[in-house]
C-alpha cells in the first residue's frame, strides 16, 4: 500500500494558486467524508527545513495542535517512517491509527510527502486507548512561497457509535477549510523554530 492513489488525486483536484487561502473538497469510493486540499500562500518557505520537521513525527506533539501521542516505530527505508499518533478531537473523541510517512522527493515542481495508513497495524491497536482510524491518507506538498495540505481520515464506526460518528464526519467536511490552513500554518511556525 502506498499514498500513490491519493496524491493522483490531489494532483487532479490541485486548485489554482492565488493569493490567499484556496481549497478544494471531493467525493471518493463513498466514504463518509470528503478528500480535500488547501493551498497558502506563504512567503519564506524553507522547503527542507519544514520537510524535516514533517518527517519528525516523534516530536510532533507539543509543536502539532492536537497530537496526543506519538511515536516512530523502527524500520529500515531511509525515506520513509513508519509511527503510531493519537490525536484529540476536541469534545467529541481521540483517535489512534499506525501511519507510514514517505518523501516522494519533486513531483511537478512540488516537494512531497505523504502519508497511508497501516490497516492491520491500526485494526490492532486497543480501543481503551480510542477509537480506530478506518482510513487516514494525506500529503504536504511544499514550494518556497506557498504550502499544500491534502487530507482524508475518519473514525472505525463501531468505535465511536452512530451519533459521535456523525459528528466527526460531516463536522470534519464542515471544519475542513479552517483544520488544513490551521494545520499548515502551525507546521510553518514550527519549521521557523
Amino acid at each position: 500500500m502506498s499514498a500513490n492513489p491519493f496524491l493522483d488525486r490531489v494532483f487532479q483536484h490541485l486548485p489554482a494558486y492565488g493569493g490567499k487561502f484556496t481549497y478544494k473538497a471531493w467525493s471518493h469510493a463513498r466514504r463518509p467524508t470528503s478528500e480535500g486540499v488547501g493551498i497558502l500562500p506563504l512567503a519564506g518557505v524553507d522547503v527542507d527545513k519544514m520537510a524535516a520537521r514533517i518527517m519528525d513525527v516523534g516530536n510532533y506533539k507539543g509543536n502539532i495542535d492536537y497530537v496526543q501521542e506519538g511515536r516512530v516505530i523502527k524500520d529500515n527505508r531511509p525515506e520513509s517512517v513508519h509511527f503510531y499518533q493519537r490525536i484529540k478531537v476536541p469534545v467529541l473523541a481521540q483517535i489512534h491509527m499506525e501511519l507510514t510517512l514517505t518523501d516522494y522527493g519533486i513531483r511537478d515542481g512540488w516537494r512531497v510527502l505523504a502519508w497511508h495508513q497501516m490497516d492491520a497495524e491500526t485494526l490492532k491497536l486497543s480501543t481503551k486507548q480510542g477509537a480506530r482510524s478506518e482510513y487516514n491518507v494525506g500529503a504536504w506538498l511544499l514550494k518556497d512561497d506557498r504550502v499544500a495540505y491534502a487530507l482524508s481520515s475518519a473514525p472505525r464506526k463501531e468505535d465511536v457509535g452512530r451519533l459521535k460518528f456523525a459528528a466527526l464526519t460531516k463536522g470534519a467536511d464542515a471544519g475542513a477549510t479552517q483544520v488544513l490552513k490551521n494545520n499548515i500554518e502551525g507546521m510553518f511556525r514550527w519549521s521557523k523554530r
